[in-house]
């Protein structure tokens, strides 16, 4: 055995001679494993969070049989282990509640197994930012392989983007403009195949940003679901990892503080989800990098948008891979990029994005030609977030990105539900509608109901958006003038606490102002009162009690407390 062979992890556990490496190696042996795949080989974790629940992963046990081809052929092996799987649209009340869940599962599972690599093996929405969260704090070599983007959505002869068009048909009808059924036959057509929301919602967004970090193989963002060349890349991916536990490339040595601005810059470039923002903050944390909310608007104030793809242009995931894929966008924008950055591809950034080619202008847009001027994330403070609070022009109205209007407040998402369609609701199309109670604590969990439905009387008047503001996230293929991850948030005494109807408040987006216009005597009243009300302790058992006892507010990424940082893949203890 070399003594390369020695370092590894795994021969702690598979290359003793003794009675615990007789256990370690028996066992598994049930597995039908021979001799000499204990030889001091790399053992490769492939952490699977395939579920029949979770629609957009249904498909990572067939992807895992790919990776684990590709592990074998490089002389590792691969052993496939589960974790908890967040099936966005399926699980009450919000996966959010479950991420940091996922990432103590995670973390665990590598840092007391034998391994020396790691697959992620991931897709939806908060899946592959607790997977690499979790990871982050083992720091062993790690790459991501993503579930992929369903195939477009078909209907009548015409694309349509799941998610996006969800929320404009739902608010057709309720408007009178689209019959029920017509709006239910739709569903049939929606979602085609296995994947991720197609448009670039928080999926879409996240595999885009891990690809830009350099911990997965080019086009892994973009390569739809279902096509063959998905399970290319995962084979590729099998290789790949093994050498990167040969070279000794841990995952640090990718996420470092210039990967994570590439990352923000490409998030700028493609319109990405307003989630993503807080699962980088999270990333960083467990990373040691520093990163704050201001970065997101610093870094991608002159970011134009080039991606033309919903909710923030016309065009679909799938659309965006045939034009050239991540690489062929991020080509376009290598004056702002880091290039010399390395990646687990093996080659540098830029050189990666030297051998790219963009095959259609019309879903990849040039600088010199952008799909729209204003793109990225604003960050807006104010005496209503004093934290901060954030916004993405993109997939705002322009004409309501400076707005001063009364404010409109439902207390809890109950309040809000009971009282939108009241055809006397005190409501007008310059009112602000605010949402309380839906923050990280709140709900719990900080749930995907900032993007509000607008009143029925002002849709049936013509009214298509207004300026709405919350504790709450959104969905990454929702859009509006949306303010979210509102910090403090309500349920810990932040300013939206204090907020009645009535009030006003001033929005102005390009200045990065979020006040409301009330004296501070006031406010001063109304925050005693609110310290005296009694008000619901929340949770009192099982994880959600540990959630809100220890979760961060949104501007630190909403992670728990105690789980900020690495604790390293070093376990001193045998298990007999």
């Amino acid at each position: 055995m070399t003594d390369r062979k020695r370092d590894l992890r795994s021969v702690e556990s598979y290359g003793k001679l003794d009675r615990d490496g007789f256990i370690h190696r028996s066992w598994m042996k049930a597995q039908g494993l021979p001799d000499d795949v204990f030889d001091g080989r790399p053992v490769i974790g492939i952490c699977n969070t395939w579920s029949e629940l979770t629609p957009c992963n249904a498909h990572l046990r067939e992807i895992a049989e790919y990776v684990k081809r590709g592990v074998w052929e490089a002389g590792g092996l691969p052993l496939e282990f589960p974790a908890m799987s967040l099936g966005e649209t399926q699980m009450r009340p919000t996966t959010m509640l479950f991420r940091n869940l996922l990432a103590m599962e995670v973390e665990e599972s590598i840092r007391g197994n034998p391994i020396d690599g790691v697959v992620l093996l991931g897709g939806c929405d908060k899946t592959t930012p607790g997977q690499l969260m979790g990871a982050a704090s083992v720091d062993l070599p790690t790459m991501i392989v993503s579930s992929g983007p369903m195939l477009n959505g078909k209907h009548r002869g015409r694309d349509i983007g799941s998610g996006s068009d969800v929320w404009r048909l739902s608010e057709a009808v309720r408007s009178g403009e689209m019959s029920e059924a017509e709006f239910f036959s739709i569903e049939n057509g929606m979602s085609r195949s296995r994947g991720t929301c197609m448009t670039m919602g928080s999926a879409s967004s996240f595999a885009a940003v891990s690809e830009s970090l350099g911990i997965s193989l080019p086009y892994n963002a973009t390569i739809p679901a279902v096509d063959a060349r998905r399970q290319v890349l995962a084979h590729q991916t099998g290789r790949r990892i093994v050498g990167l536990v040969r070279e000794d490339r841990r995952l640090s040595q990718f996420l470092t503080r210039e990967a994570l601005e590439n990352a923000i810059r490409v998030h700028a470039a493609i319109g990405g989800s307003t989630n993503t923002v807080i699962h980088l903050l999270a990333v960083a944390g467990r990373a040691g990098v520093e990163l704050s909310l201001g970065d997101f608007d610093v870094l991608g104030r002159d970011v134009p948008l080039l991606a033309n793809l919903q909710p923030s242009g016309r065009f679909l995931m799938e659309d965006l891979h045939y034009a050239g894929g991540l690489p062929a966008l991020m080509r376009e924008m290598t004056a702002f990029l880091h290039l010399d950055l390395p990646t687990a591809d093996g080659r540098t950034v830029g050189e990666i994005l030297a051998e790219a080619e963009r095959y259609n202008p019309d879903v990849i847009a040039s600088l010199d030609a952008p799909v729209d001027e204003v793109s990225g994330i604003w960050v807006l403070r104010g005496n209503l977030a004093p934290d901060g609070a954030i916004m993405k022009p993109s997939a705002a109205a322009s004409d309501l990105l400076t707005h001063r209007g009364k404010a409109l407040v439902f207390e809890t998402i109950e309040d809000f539900k009971s009282r939108i369609d009241d055809p006397d609701l005190d409501v007008d199309q310059s009112s602000v509608l605010v949402l309380k109670g839906c923050g990280p604590v709140g709900y719990p969990g900080m749930p995907e109901v900032g993007n509000m439905p607008l009143p029925r009387k002002l849709l049936d008047r013509g009214v298509r958006d207004m300026v709405r503001i919350s504790d709450a996230r959104m969905s990454g293929t929702a859009f509006g003038t949306v303010v979210l991850h509102v910090a403090p948030e309500s349920d810990v005494g932040g300013p939206l606490a204090l907020v009645r109807s009535g009030d006003e408040i001033l929005l102005d987006g390009p200045a990065r102002r979020l006040e409301l216009l009330v004296d501070e005597e006031e406010l001063a009243r109304r925050r005693a009162a609110w310290r005296q009300a009694t008000r619901d302790p929340g949770p009192d058992r099982g994880y959600a009690a540990l959630h809100v006892r220890h979760v961060l507010q949104a501007d630190k990424g909403c992670d728990l407390d105690f789980l900020r940082g690495a604790s390293g893949a070093e376990v001193k203890r045998e298990s007999h």
